[in-house]
């Protein structure tokens, strides 16, 4: 039940739209829905360090250091922008099968969008350790547990966004709503990152 109610709201919070799950509508739009999927394995890669580092108490020690996070904000911020740039200036191809001029390594990206989102931090320093019950079991393993399943609850929203790409991708849209689609994802990266630069670390 504990875990249940956990998973729960881990799949709401997962499945709020975000950089990462934008990216991976957006490559298997451009790149197909199994590479798409493997690209997830970049986020959780990611995810996984920062459960490593709550598990080993660094967790609360990095929330709690403004400067490291606001590194982790304008690096965010930086890369965010600089991916929404190549997504504006890209040229589309004819179709969808083929790479657009925009590719590059999208198990790369998820990773490096997810590693310097300070957002994603404080889901493992604040919202992951309200579940904690120091009654249940050692809160290392606890937290170990706990994130595992976020980890999957990430799994299954990045899956669902790949999903709904993969759809679109179907769909065999023309070149120039391909390119619309491509100039209103970069747009929403370029706000994102926006949003993040004026956001308190």
């Amino acid at each position: 039940m504990w875990l249940a109610v956990f998973f729960g709201a881990s799949v709401l919070v997962a499945l709020t739209p975000g950089a990462n799950n934008l990216l991976g509508m957006h490559h298997a739009v451009h790149h197909g829905p199994l590479k798409a999927a493997t690209a997830l394995l970049g986020r959780l890669a990611a995810f996984a360090i920062m459960v490593v580092a709550v598990v080993a108490g660094l967790g609360p020690v990095l929330a709690a250091s403004h400067l490291a996070l606001t590194i982790i904000k304008w690096a965010g911020v930086a890369y965010l922008a600089y991916l929404a740039l190549r997504v504006l200036t890209a040229r589309t191809t004819e179709a969808t099968t083929k790479t657009p001029a925009h590719s590059a390594n999208p198990r790369r990206k998820e990773f490096l969008v997810a590693i310097s989102n300070p957002k994603a931090i404080l889901i493992f320093t604040a919202f992951v350790p309200q579940f904690v019950d120091p009654a249940r079991a050692p809160v290392p393993l606890q937290l170990a547990v706990l994130g595992a399943v976020y980890l999957a609850a990430e799994l299954l929203a990045g899956t669902a966004y790949v999903a709904v790409g993969a759809g679109i991708r179907k769909a065999g849209l023309t070149r120039r709503a391909r390119a619309r689609l491509d100039k209103a994802t970069g747009a929403v990266l370029l706000g994102m990152a926006g949003a993040l630069a004026v956001s308190k670390p």
